[in-house]
């Protein structure tokens, strides 16, 4: 494989009837949908719109370059962003509540959709980063397999609530370059109560297990470009609610001690944590620096900037 940005082998010219097997699988997730942990059995193709709030097509809020990623995600020339309205989770602190917990942006047809992937791409961007994908896994692979046969050739990343099921995540294979996933709780009465789903620990480990099963720990290119791997998100909620070190021990233990992870600071009560003691405040560097030193003490050594 190439160096981010400079294009890659992909695995799913246009016309290849492997690929195409994909796409017909992913489609038939959406009637009943079956598409992710939810499991609605709304009829998508029909226009029915589940917990996500999106029906036959993906709405897509805005696409473009973005510095504000990792830097071996945003490197010089910015990561391609294109983010997806609504969310399978309903986070009660979302920072981008207007656009998942609110219908936002346009619906793209498969065309639209592939378009828009190829203006990223003549833009310059490092890579196509897919933000909350888990509920348009199947029009993602509709308009990759019409960007494909006009040369589309970018490093693919999955940027995810980490609600995600394995089995739409084995469509995913030879198509994700880089995994991105939240591991944002260890405790389903947490995740229930701030994400409205109480069997969040248990999905998002077993998703994670499938995401390196596919591409492995994260590998850099000579300029520190991300080209293939996991990178895993973790974001330090007051109280020690985000079970920083369960989760860390989960990394070391069953996944690697080599796993890239971005412990994040940035919390701050948005959209309905005023209503929820316990969250209604930010976080103190103290409880951040423990997190930090939770994962080093358990052997992680990598940690994004």
């Amino acid at each position: 494989m190439n160096g981010a940005g400079e294009g890659c082998d992909r695995p799913y010219p246009s016309g290849n009837a492997g690929f195409q097997g994909k796409v017909r699988d992913a489609v038939s997730l959406l009637s009943p949908c079956g598409l992710c942990p939810r499991k609605c059995g709304v009829d998508r193709l029909k226009g029915e719109k589940g917990v996500c709030l999106s029906g036959r097509y993906a709405m897509v809020s805005s696409y473009g370059p973005h510095m504000g990623e990792e830097r071996p995600l945003s490197g010089t020339r910015g990561s391609g962003t294109m983010f997806f309205s609504g969310c399978n989770l309903k986070c009660v602190f979302c920072q981008n509540y207007d656009i998942s917990q609110r219908p936002a942006g346009s619906e793209f047809s498969p065309e639209q959709l592939s378009d828009a992937m190829m203006r990223i791409k003549d833009m310059g961007c490092h890579n196509l980063n897919l933000v909350s994908p888990t509920h348009v896994v199947p029009q993602i692979l509709e308009a990759l397999e019409i960007a494909s046969g006009t040369g589309f050739d970018l490093p693919i990343v999955y940027n995810t609530g980490g609600y995600d099921l394995p089995e739409t995540l084995e469509l995913l294979e030879g198509v994700v370059d880089i995994y991105m996933p939240d591991m944002k709780y260890s405790d389903g009465d947490v995740s229930l109560r701030l994400s409205g789903v109480s069997d969040y620990p248990e999905v998002n480990r077993r998703a994670v297990l499938e995401m390196h099963r596919q591409v492995g720990d994260l590998m850099l290119d000579e300029n520190g470009i991300a080209v293939r791997g996991l990178l895993v998100r973790h974001l330090v909620l007051p109280g020690g609610l985000s079970g920083t070190r369960d989760v860390m021990e989960f990394l070391a233990d069953e996944i690697s001690r080599d796993t890239y992870v971005n412990i994040m600071d940035q919390y701050r009560p948005e959209y309905m944590a005023f209503r929820y003691p316990g969250i209604d405040r930010r976080i103190s560097r103290t409880e951040f620096e423990d997190a930090v030193r939770t994962a080093r003490d358990l052997g992680l050594h990598r940690f994004a900037e």
